[in-house]
């Protein structure tokens, strides 16, 4: 697999799912961090295969320390004023963000990766980490929604959550999750000429990572 690039900006980005772990503490001599977005195709002791979004198939390699994480899907009534949140959105024409998913980091995750930053779940998306510091009905064209304004150190963003986004939250995984078929995130990074997974997000039963 060639790996594309991924600015230094983004590195804290990929923490996203580390639960507050410092992002360069896995990087090491390397290429930048990747993210991979697919399903598993085969997994043993030492190898995970997984079947990218674009259709191409990836051989990483599966190191001892590797992290598994487990994202499952909460409801929207579970964001509440000053919970710490992750969303990929798209910016609108008025300046504000339409969420595409929502993540609700554990309180022990809280700051991870806070800020606002370009991200790669779409063209033109971007990633916002932050509180929420009040919270109130969407606006009526987007009906049932919610609004949410995000504080971050040195900035604000103003976005609206539709009420078909994927919101959801995350805990440590354990081996069961790491089987074929299942939809993963992947965070890998090229090591001596080997792509190697990092830490792998994974959903249950079907359940897709939405970020």
């Amino acid at each position: 697999m060639r790996f594309r690039r991924i600015s230094p900006a983004l590195l804290a980005s990929a923490a996203l799912l580390s639960a507050g772990a410092p992002v360069l503490a896995s990087a090491q001599a390397g290429s930048d961090p990747v993210r991979i977005r697919g399903t598993i195709v085969r997994v043993d002791a030492k190898t995970l295969v997984v079947q990218d979004r674009g259709g191409e198939v990836v051989s990483l390699a599966r190191p001892a320390d590797m992290t598994v994480s487990e994202v499952y899907p909460i409801k929207l009534s579970d964001i509440k004023q000053g919970s710490f949140i992750g969303t990929a959105a798209m910016p609108q024409a008025d300046g504000t963000q339409k969420a595409l998913e929502v993540v609700v980091f554990p309180e022990a995750a809280r700051g991870t990766g806070e800020g606002h930053r370009p991200w790669d779940l779409l063209p033109q998306s971007t990633m916002t980490n932050a509180t929420v510091a009040d919270l109130a009905a969407a606006p009526k064209s987007v009906r049932g929604g919610q609004q949410l304004r995000l504080t971050y150190k040195g900035g604000e963003k103003t976005v609206v959550v539709p009420p078909n986004v994927p919101v959801v939250t995350f805990r440590p995984g354990t081996e069961s999750l790491l089987v074929p078929g299942a939809k993963v995130l992947v965070n890998a990074q090229e090591r001596d000429g080997t792509p190697t997974a990092l830490r792998v997000t994974a959903g249950r039963n079907g359940f897709a990572p939405p970020m």
